[in-house]
């Protein structure tokens, strides 16, 4: 009886290496596909640099280029010094720079003026006309 005993313990003990070795494979091969994955900044998912891009409902007899994408932007406790001097105190204030044409030219296109920017950078917001 006891040998019986034996070989089930010996099934089990082998059953559970291999189990632990092909836990131990999987896992290597999740830390290897998280490591070759390419470093991305997860703050600023879901919106490119600030850039030209060519704008595709103006661009029709000729390329019109605007700056499109995203500057820098953050939010924080409005300090209590700050807040005392306020006419509306606010709790949070914000900062943030906007995609801005640095240079440009006025072009019609279909009897529309538009601005056809040349380059870009971040800078103060505003608000501009098409």
């Amino acid at each position: 009886m006891e040998s019986k005993g034996g070989w089930a313990t010996a099934a089990t003990t082998a059953g559970s290496v291999k189990s632990a070795g092909l836990a131990l494979l999987l896992l290597s091969f999740l830390l290897y596909v998280a490591d070759s994955y390419p470093s991305i900044d997860f703050t600023n998912m879901g919106c490119e640099e600030c850039t030209l891009r060519k704008n595709s409902v103006f661009s029709r007899d000729r390329p019109v280029y605007q700056c499109m994408g995203c500057c820098f932007s953050r939010a924080y406790p409005t300090p209590l010094k700050a807040m005392k001097t306020m006419p509306n105190p606010k709790n949070i204030t914000s900062e943030a720079t906007c995609c801005v044409a640095k240079h440009s030219y006025e072009t019609e296109v279909a009897g529309i003026r538009v601005r056809n920017h040349t380059e870009c950078h971040c800078s103060t917001c505003y608000f501009h006309k098409i």
